[in-house]
């Protein structure tokens, strides 16, 4: 059986980030890091950052629809954007100073941390 090609590996991860980033409002790192990691072979580092980039038009288009339904909490998300940027760019210093063996560890550990809160 044939493999499937790079093009349509990368396609078809996109079509599920998109897909996860709309029904969840959330997905981009979590499904983008461990795709671009395992699938693609791009480093962590990379991954992580490239994740960023892909994140903003996912968000900007589903953002785009729950502010035409209505089903945005204004209030809360002023807030947390200020917040947010604050951290962000705390945490993208912080970035470049990890290793890749230790982001991909403390990204997992968030991972399972995150959906075991979900669950329970």
């Amino acid at each position: 059986m044939e493999k499937p090609s790079l093009s349509f590996k990368i396609i078809l991860l996109g079509l599920i980030t998109g897909m996860i980033n709309g029904l969840f409002g959330a997905g981009g790192g979590t499904i983008l890091v461990p795709g671009m990691f395992f699938l693609l072979g791009v480093s962590q580092h990379k991954a992580h950052a490239t994740a960023i980039a892909i994140i903003l038009p996912l968000t900007l288009v589903s953002a785009f629809i729950y502010v035409k339904h209505g089903i945005i909490a204004w209030d809360v998300t002023l807030k947390v954007i200020l917040g947010g940027v604050v951290g962000s760019y705390i945490g993208a210093r912080l970035f470049a100073r990890i290793s890749d063996n230790l982001l991909r560890k403390a990204f997992g550990v968030f991972m399972i941390i995150a959906a075991i809160r979900m669950v329970f």
